[in-house]
């Protein structure tokens, strides 16, 4: 008996101990908006590249991918390759550098800005996209921008001059703590535009979106031969599900 409330005791543990952090993940995400993005969109991954290779690529490095993958998987010549993505002395069968040497990142944000490799299987797509729409001005810090996602972020807001500048409105809102006493909190309400950018709303999105679709093709560049393979079976099997019917009608039409 003993035993079995023992056990019984370290799984309520347990479980209290999941939904707790299950609770915290939550709380540390906030408000997440999906990016909705196409995989399979190969002008939507060709533009992505581009905006990579645009504006991330000064500091941001994708190690485990290789330009002439890219060129294989994005359907581009060595021409369109060469003039689109890769910039500096960098050669078809290097990988994807960064610009900015570890002294340089060091002396300019006190942090190595992180490898983009994997961070769309680690983060999701979702909180990337979101992460890219949500920096405000904030003039407490040295960058002068803030991000609602990842608050006290070392990233400065590069696509500010796409997107431009927005401030983060809060409203108060009273709950009641432990105890039962009541409190005010802020609590975020909307983004109010201070600057306009040189994309519209709707089109800084669809730049976000595509980027981010790039990076989740980078995360795993053979999803996408997975998925077109996949069709292609797909394609095979209702051919011959096809094939197999009028060959099934016509046997019974002897018998008969």
């Amino acid at each position: 008996m003993k035993a079995t409330r023992f056990v019984a005791g370290l799984l309520a543990t347990a479980t209290a101990l999941v939904l707790a952090s299950q609770v915290h993940a939550a709380g540390d995400v906030g408000h997440i908006e999906q990016a909705n993005n196409e995989l399979e969109n190969s002008a939507s991954l060709q533009r992505g590249a581009r905006n990579f290779m645009n504006y991330c690529v000064g500091c941001h490095a994708l190690k485990y991918v290789r330009y002439n993958r890219l060129s294989e998987d994005l359907g581009l010549n060595e021409d369109q390759l060469k003039e689109n993505l890769i910039f500096g002395a960098d050669k078809a069968n290097a990988n994807v550098n960064r610009a900015m040497t570890s002294e340089q990142a060091t002396k300019w944000f006190n942090a190595e800005p992180p490898d983009l490799s994997l961070t769309a299987r680690s983060r999701g797509v979702d909180w990337i996209y979101t992460y890219l729409k949500t920096f405000y001005v904030d003039e407490s810090r040295d960058s002068g921008v803030n991000n609602l996602l990842l608050a006290g972020s070392s990233m400065p807001h590069v696509l500010w001059e796409l997107q431009g500048l927005q401030r983060a409105v809060y409203r108060n809102e009273t709950v009641v703590a432990d105890g039962g006493f009541t409190e005010e909190i802020s609590v975020f309400d909307y983004f109010e535009p201070l600057k306009a950018g040189t994309l519209t709303p709707a089109e800084y999105d669809g730049f976000v979106r595509d980027t981010v679709n790039f990076l989740d093709y980078v995360g795993e560049p053979m999803k996408l031969k997975r998925q077109r393979i996949g069709l292609m079976v797909l394609g095979y099997l209702v051919a011959l599900g096809l094939l197999l019917f009028a060959l099934k009608k016509e046997y019974w039409r002897d018998i008969h």
